[in-house]
């Protein structure tokens, strides 16, 4: 217990000494998160949208796929990504691998399939009268379908809080692509890793605060907007 107390109060006083390494990892985090986010939120709403309101062959097989890859694994992605980025890769020549970009590339891709799924989800679980009724009110699609994401907008929040909270706490990609370089591509979750490995335990523990903190509060408004 004397180990666990030492630790918690030393890892307190890295938090509000304003320990630089502490607050640029948190700042990589959220940084390279909340950029894959909007990314995702651009590729998988619309997504989303199309999935749910189209009629087309092979609807029930793109589903499955969806429901599939919200459960793909971080180090495939991390490791596909790779492939990619690599010297040898066909993208490699852009020098990108280690870089906080292509950690934001893993993270878009482990994201959208999330945010799509959600969306559907909550598309379905809508009105299904909202969007002919807007059509027949001389709306066009495009303006028929801004009325439905209004109507489905709290799904469609949670549905982005959904995938933020995935990507902030995966450990794969961020090691794989980022490399856990010190002050470039180190996050909270790679860093709790090395530094927990490394013995530093109260270093990890004060990361470890700060994710929770983050997952707390993405809960919080996740449970304020359901109960909206």
């Amino acid at each position: 217990m004397d180990f666990l107390f030492d630790s918690l109060k030393t890892a307190l006083a890295l938090i509000f000494s304003f320990n630089p390494e502490v607050y640029i990892t948190v700042w990589t985090s959220l940084y390279v998160s909340t950029i894959a986010i909007v990314f995702a939120t651009i590729a998988g709403v619309p997504a989303g949208v199309a999935i749910g309101l189209g009629r087309f062959p092979g609807r029930r097989i793109v589903i499955t796929l969806l429901n599939t890859l919200m459960a793909l694994p971080t180090v495939v992605v991390g490791l596909v990504v790779y492939a990619f980025l690599s010297r040898m890769g066909p993208l490699g020549r852009f020098g990108l691998l280690f870089t906080p970009t292509a950690m934001i590339i893993g993270q878009i891709i482990l994201a959208t399939p999330i945010i799509a799924n959600y969306t559907l989800g909550a598309l379905s679980a809508s009105d299904s009268r909202i969007m002919p009724t807007a059509l027949t009110l001389g709306a066009s699609t495009t303006r028929g379908t801004m009325v439905l994401l209004q109507e489905i907008r709290f799904g469609v929040v949670a549905a982005i809080i959904a995938g933020f909270g995935r990507i902030i706490a995966e450990v794969g990609v961020a090691m794989m692509l980022g490399g856990n370089i010190r002050g470039v591509t180190r996050t909270m979750t790679t860093a709790i890793a090395l530094e927990t490995s490394k013995g530093e335990f109260a270093f990890g523990l004060a990361l470890g605060i700060f994710l929770l903190s983050v997952a707390l509060l993405i809960n919080m408004f996740l449970n304020f907007l359901q109960q909206r």
